[in-house]
């Protein structure tokens, strides 16, 4: 379980194919001082597991599946990550509760930026909307952001500055793609309300006719 409060923006040292996929090596920028094999760490917001340490360098394998589902597919040497170490008790939660399950990929669309504002625009898949709501959570390639508006099937954030300073996020360019997990509050009750109708009760389509969804 994560915050999505990104600790440090790692770089990647190598890509190396496998049979089932590849292992990642990434200079993790500090946050590999206490690190344990077999521990949990969040790259781009995917829970990834410790593999081997090297001084400052992490590895994880990085199965198919994850790579296809994922922007990590992408990843080459050089490139820049967010990295979040998973929680552990009595850690303040800053952000929201991130799993580090990725639901699916969003591109940007659109950068507006100006001297009083940065936000980011983002199509997402229509399956995905359901759960997209204005004022809710959602992890960006591992950041906690509030979603500032919502349209058809393209939804905005606004980044502070300490946001822009402490992720990725400034560097990304019209249509990159990043990694989205919605938030697991919005997901459970959407479930429940498509899956589970109470008769007379609260329905998913009464959420909607409120202005809720």
């Amino acid at each position: 379980m994560f915050t999505g409060i990104i600790e440090a923006i790692g770089r990647v040292i190598s890509v190396t194919p496998t049979g089932g996929g590849v292992v990642l090596r990434v200079d993790a920028n500090g946050i590999a001082d206490d690190a344990r094999l077999g521990a949990s760490v969040a790259v781009n917001g995917v829970c990834l597991t410790i593999s081997r340490i090297d001084g400052a360098y992490l590895s994880f394998d990085v199965i198919r599946e994850t790579l296809n589902r994922s922007t990590l597919g992408r990843l080459k040497a050089g490139d820049y990550v967010n990295l979040e170490r998973s929680l552990t008790v009595g850690d303040r939660l800053d952000g929201h509760f991130v799993q580090g399950h990725i639901d699916g990929q969003a591109r940007l669309t659109r950068r507006i930026t100006t001297e009083a504002e940065f936000v980011l625009w983002f199509e997402a898949d229509a399956e995905l909307m359901p759960y997209i709501v204005p004022k809710g959570s959602i992890a960006v390639s591992g950041v906690s952001l509030t979603i500032a508006a919502v349209s058809g099937n393209e939804f905005s954030v606004a980044l502070t500055p300490t946001t822009l300073g402490w992720t990725t996020l400034e560097k990304l360019h019209v249509p990159d793609p990043v990694n989205i997990e919605t938030d697991i509050l919005a997901r459970t009750v959407v479930h429940a309300l498509t899956n589970r109708p109470q008769p007379g009760g609260i329905t998913l389509e009464k959420l909607n006719e409120h202005g809720f969804l």
